[in-house]
Order: C-alpha cells, then structure tokens, then sequence
C-alpha cells in the first residue's frame, strides 16, 4: 500500500486558510496537516526547524503572514516588514532543506508597481516600486519572487507564486481598523442598520474602480497550482470583473438591508483611481474564478450575520 503524502498548511486558522483547508480536506490520498502560530512561531528558525521534523511534509502550502488594512499599514510598516520577510525566508529555505516536492505561496496584488496600468499583467512586476502606504509588507512579500527564483536556479527547487486579487468571503477580517473594503462596507452597513444609523458616509467620490474575488474561488484553484502546475509564476487569481466604489456601496447596503443615505466625503482621497489585476494567464490555462460579486456577498454577509452574536468574527 502507498502511503499517503503529506501537505503542510501554515496559516491554516487565517481568512484564507480556513478556505484552503475545507478545499484540501476534501482531496483523496493526502494526509493534510494544517498549523497557525499557536503550533509554531515561524520567525523563529528552531520552531520553523521543529515542524518540518514533527510533520515531515511531502508539499507546503505557505499562508502564515503578518496582514491587515491601510490604517495599520501606515503606522507600522517596520513590523509589516520584518515579521513577513521573516515567515516567507525560513519556511521557504527549510522547505528546501527537508526535500519538499514543492511549495506554494500567495502574495499580494498591492506589491505590482504603483504605477501600473490596469489590467495589471505579471510581467509589470518589476517596472517600478509599489504603492508606498503599504510598502512595508508588500516588497517583503514581493521578495518570495526573488526566493522562488534563486532557488529554482540553484538547486532546482520546485515553487509556485500566485498573487490572489481583492479577496473577500466569509471568515475575513472585519476589524475597522485592520480590515479591507469589502469587510468593513458589510460591518460598518450591519451595524448601522442594527443601532438604526440614518447615514454612513465613505471616504473619496466613489468612482475609484476595484476588482474583487471570492476567497473560496482562489482556494478552490490550489490544488491545482500545487499538485499539477509546472509552468512560470506569478500567476494572477482573479474574477476579471470590475466595480466602482460607490456601485459595491449601494450593492451592500442592498444585502445587508441598510436603507439610510449613503455620503461621499470628497475632501478625503480616493487613492488609485482603477487597479484591475489581468486574468490572461490564469485562462489560458483553463482556470477561472467564476463566482459573481453579488452571490459571494451573499454568502458572506449571511455568514457575519449567523456569527456577529456568536463572538466567532474578528471585530
């Protein structure tokens, strides 16, 4: 009898990696093993050292990362920095070390150039440096490209980059202060239809345009790039639709059963006024995240609101 391989899952507890591993469990003839920073702290090369002897994974799935919104990005970009170059350089290194087949880490859409043209492509990588209100955590993971690369050359080690789009679904962050857009549009409209608030008001005109994907769409395509993909990296994992501001505004406050006034304070910025991420490369290979914006905000907004008394969010 063969025995079953083995697939490492850091992060396993996080936003993604809940998806990732309801989507891995499922899978037949592995053994998946899913580890958070309650198992191992892995800034610290013992303990990164510890579980690949206690676990001894045939392949590792890489989510472990220090991550949160724009507000924390700002106030603390030496820590983004440091604790994400940190996870990615010695799990990375000590996957090669104890022979693992292959490994797979996501980064992030915000470590494209600040300067790219929507539809971003992969190959812009590198014309330029990102966005500098999260630059911090997004060039130190941009840096797995460089990892990937370096030791591909020099000792044929096997790795996969995918840079996940505007992630959003259940299990997210919904802290106001941590969280992203589409989190905190569903908190901020839940709680002011709750507490009967008459107006919410956003930051910028609205008209900023975004890409968004449903979290389990992406989880759903890692077995893939992780068991059977064997071509260049980094790969784009997004829905190839897009949506202004104030459009996803309206369509939550629609879901979630908000029928205040919605206000735009166009003394406050709008940042980067369209941020597309191309999914060329993803079809050409016959993937795609298919599900639509408005079915996923469903599912996720049905969610929060069957936990929010349950003290199971992130607030």
């Amino acid at each position: 009898m063969v025995a079953r391989e083995t697939i490492l899952v850091t992060g396993s507890g996080g936003f993604v990696g809940t998806h990732v591993m309801q989507v891995f469990s499922k899978l037949d003839n592995y053994n998946v093993v899913g580890v958070s920073s309650k198992d191992y702290d892995l800034m610290n090369e013992d303990s990164v050292k510890k579980m690949f002897h206690d676990i001894r994974p045939d392949y590792v799935v890489h989510l472990a990362a220090r991550s949160g919104g724009i507000y924390s990005n700002r106030t603390e970009p030496a820590d983004y920095y440091y604790k994400n170059i940190m996870l990615i350089t010695l799990t990375f290194h000590h996957a090669y070390l104890n022979k693992v087949k292959k490994i797979l880490v996501p980064m992030g859409g915000c470590s494209y150039p600040s300067t790219a043209a929507s539809p971003i492509k992969e190959e812009v990588m590198w014309d330029g440096f990102s966005q500098i209100q999260s630059a911090g955590y997004s060039m130190a993971k941009k840096m797995v490209l460089v990892q990937s690369w370096a030791y591909k050359k020099q000792y044929d080690f096997n790795s996969v980059v995918l840079i996940p789009g505007n992630l959003y679904g259940e299990y997210d962050n919904f802290s106001l202060t941590e969280s992203h857009v589409i989190p905190a549009m569903i908190r901020k409209f839940y709680e002011a239809k709750r507490n009967g608030t008459g107006k919410l008001a956003f930051w910028g005109t609205g008209k900023p345009q975004r890409d968004f994907v449903y979290a389990h769409d992406v989880a759903s395509l890692f077995p893939y790039f992780l068991l059977e993909y064997g071509g260049e990296s980094p790969i784009n994992l997004s829905s190839g639709t897009s949506i202004s501001m104030k459009e996803l505004a309206a369509l939550i406050s629609k879901k979630v059963g908000f029928e205040g006034d919605i206000e735009w304070d166009t003394a406050q910025p709008d940042g980067q006024m369209v941020k597309i991420f191309s999914v060329e490369r993803l079809n050409s290979l016959g993937k795609s995240c298919n599900t639509p914006l408005e079915e996923g905000l469903e599912r996720t907004i049905a969610w929060f609101d069957d936990n929010y008394e349950k003290g199971t969010i992130r607030l």
